[in-house]
Order: structure tokens, then sequence, then C-alpha cells
């Protein structure tokens, strides 16, 4: 179904992971692929990409219909770059991302980084070193597993209203049900077919979790609130359209529209 919507991309015809050229680059995160998502963040996602590219060789930026350019600095940073052609949602370029990561043989670790700068490089590495010493398939990070401070008062309490909708829904228990930072091995990467496009995959993504029957954790993160991810960040009444789609598609197998 996406195919449709993707505007034209050139992947190598047998996906190799040889780096990315980038001077000094420690190759031994090879079978990782690193995915970000991107809507309308070219002020920041160049610095976010050149961090990520000076631990993980393989970095694929989907380009979420962006209007500002995105795109090209991704492309500029050393990242691989799939776009759609009109902004689908995050659901939509996760499961883009996925895809095109999954089409390397080679790859065995996913990891779902955000755009906006809000995630530590360091977070995303200690939690691959964790997946290759546990017998884990999914691994998701969690702010409220040490005391962290900076949280936005508000946030904190959309965060806890949504962990224990989560609970109710899905039924996995997460200290941090909507974080960003998630680790997947091949094998459950390649069980994800996510139908809700926009934020309420997130939700959709942790039924299937529940569903595989695969095991899960969570390790503590740091979340950077900056300004500017502040700004970009989901706002509160949205959740109100996020819980409206779940409820759709749980009784009548669809989305709203």
């Amino acid at each position: 179904m996406l195919a449709c919507v993707l505007a034209a991309w050139e992947p190598d015809p047998e996906p190799k992971v040889e780096g990315t050229g980038v001077p000094g680059q420690d190759l031994r995160n090879r079978d990782v692929w690193v995915i970000v998502r991107c809507f309308n963040e070219a002020p920041v996602v160049g610095a976010v990409l050149g961090e990520l590219l000076e631990e993980f060789p393989n970095v694929v930026g989907v380009d979420d219909g962006s209007t500002d350019g995105s795109a090209e600095v991704m492309r500029a940073a050393g990242a691989r770059v799939v776009r759609h052609a009109v902004n689908l949602g995050a659901g939509a370029a996760l499961q883009t991302g996925l895809r095109f990561a999954l089409l390397d043989p080679a790859a065995h670790y996913f990891v779902c980084f955000d755009a906006d700068g809000q995630h530590r490089v360091a977070d995303a590495v200690a939690m691959v070193e964790r997946m290759r010493r546990e017998d884990l398939d999914i691994l998701i990070g969690s702010r409220f597993l040490e005391p962290s401070g900076g949280i936005p008062a508000g946030r904190r309490a959309l965060l806890r209203a949504a962990r224990l909708f989560e609970r109710l829904s899905s039924g996995v228990s997460l200290s941090d049900a909507h974080n960003g930072l998630r680790v997947f091995t091949r094998r459950f990467a390649g069980q994800v077919e996510l139908t809700m496009h926009d934020m309420a995959y997130a939700s959709e993504l942790l039924r299937l979790v529940a569903a595989s029957g695969l095991r899960y954790a969570e390790h503590p993160v740091t979340v950077l609130y900056t300004e500017y991810s502040l700004k970009k960040g989901q706002r509160s009444v949205n959740s109100i359209n996020i819980a409206v789609d779940l409820w759709m598609q749980r009784i009548f197998g669809r989305r709203r529209g």
C-alpha cells in the first residue's frame, strides 16, 4: 500500500552494509540499522544523523512528505533516504523504514530513533549492547526507570495516563508506553505490519508486542527537552484523537475518515 505513495528512491539492488564513508567510523554495529522518521526537521536532523553515524554505519532517514528540505539535509549528512510523496504519519514512516532496513540480509537489530534531537545516541548504543547480551527481542526506552528531571508537568501527567491506557488495552505493562527510542531484533521487526499510520501506531505496536509472545523489556534513557522539541511535540489534545482512532479500529476495524 505504501509503495504507491513513495517518491523515487534508489536503494542498492542488494543492500550491503559497507558504512557511509564517515572518516574514522567504527563498524562494530554493521548488523544494525537505525530508522529515523522525519517530518520537517531540517534545522536539527543533520546534527542528529551526524551523531548517529559516528556509532552506526547504517542509518535510513524516512522523509515523511517534508516541505522544508529535510531529505536533502539527511542525504548530505550521509544517511540513506527514503521519501513519502505526501505526509502519511509516524506509523507509516516507521513501517517504511523497517521494510527498507529488512532488505539487508545482514541486518539483525533495528533501532527506532526520533529526528528532533530528544534522544541520546549513547542510550541507543547501550540498548543495542544489552540486546546482544540478553535474550530479548524488543527493548523500549523509558524515562521513568531512573530519577529524571526536566519533564514538563503536563507531559508527565499525559504519559502517566497513556501508561494506564496501554496497560488496559494491550496488556503490556510499561513505565513509559510512548517512548520513541526502541530496538527490535529481526525476528520481531519482520512481524511488524502497522495499519495505523499516525501517532496511534504506538498503541498498535504494543498490541503486536503482546501478540508476538516474544520477550521484551525496558531500558533507562534520558529524553532531552529543548525549546525546539517541545514546540514540535504532541499536543495533549491530540491524545483524544489517538484514543478515538484506537477505539474505531478495535470496534469497526478501521480508522476515522
